[in-house]
């Protein structure tokens, strides 16, 4: 099958940006809004990485947004594609195009709340 890589890893590789985007901005923000601002210094102790994507949290959206956009366009262009006519075959392409709805889906989710406790949340306040 010709696209596999579009229906697998680019999502996937999305799923992943977004996600980094929710570790930095979402969950401290989280965290702190439910009082829990002990546990949140527990957690930047013991993942030290998670006050690195916060300190260069405008790099990472910029990039994941463009990793998220290109899967989202790959998509796009395999929204139609024949599957094989194989019925083993088919049903795993179906099953994959599926999946791969799913994936993008949360991972935009997932970088959209970032988005939102990133930037917006603050302006909310003030």
């Amino acid at each position: 099958m010709r696209g596999d890589w579009r229906d697998t890893i680019a999502p996937t590789l999305a799923l992943f940006g977004s996600a980094s985007t929710l570790l930095c901005c979402a969950l401290p923000a989280l965290l702190i809004s439910l009082g829990a601002g002990a546990v949140m210094a527990g957690l930047t102790s013991a993942i030290p990485g998670i006050m690195w994507l916060s300190a260069h949290k405008d790099v990472l959206f910029v990039l994941s947004g463009l990793l998220m956009t290109l899967s989202s366009l790959l998509w796009w262009q395999q929204r139609s594609a024949p599957c094989p006519v194989d019925p083993i075959k088919a049903a795993a392409c179906k099953r994959l195009r599926r999946i791969n709805a799913w994936l993008l889906s949360l991972a935009w989710a997932a970088y959209l709340s970032g988005l939102f406790f990133a930037y917006l949340w603050v302006m909310l306040l003030y």
